[in-house]
C-alpha cells in the first residue's frame, strides 16, 4: 500500500486544525514537518499525520 500525500486542506480536515495552527505547531515542532513537493507546494505523508493523531488520543 502506498503512503498518500495529504495537502493542507486534507490535513485540516482530518485534524480539525486551522491552517495557521498547523503552521504554528510546525514551527514549535508540535506537528510533523511538511515535505516540499514543488516550488509552491507542500504535503504531509498520511501515515505520519495518522501517527501524530494516534499519539494525541486520550483514553
Amino acid at each position: 500500500m502506498t503512503d498518500k500525500i495529504l495537502r493542507c486542506r486534507d490535513v485540516q480536515e482530518v485534524t480539525g486544525l486551522s491552517r495557521s495552527t498547523i503552521y504554528r505547531m510546525m514551527d514549535r515542532d508540535d506537528f510533523p514537518k511538511a515535505t516540499k513537493l514543488g516550488v509552491r507546494a507542500i504535503g504531509w505523508r498520511q501515515s505520519v499525520v495518522n501517527s501524530w493523531i494516534e499519539g494525541r488520543s486520550y483514553g
